[in-house]
């Protein structure tokens, strides 16, 4: 039985929260399969400044 079977509804929803915790840009994708939740992925992206700087003569 995986970590995921043996979790209650409150614990599958404090790892959903966790997940979101600090996630400034990106995505928490939730897995299902056959009605249950079986996997969460976290995805993070960096931005990067836009500040373009000039080229030195």
């Amino acid at each position: 039985m995986d970590w995921m079977a043996r979790m209650t509804g409150n614990d599958v929803l404090r790892q959903i929260l966790a997940a979101l915790e600090g996630l400034r840009f990106g995505s928490v994708e939730i897995v299902v399969h056959d009605g249950r939740i079986v996997q969460l992925e976290r995805r993070e992206k960096v931005r990067m400044a836009t500040e373009v700087t000039p080229p030195r003569p």
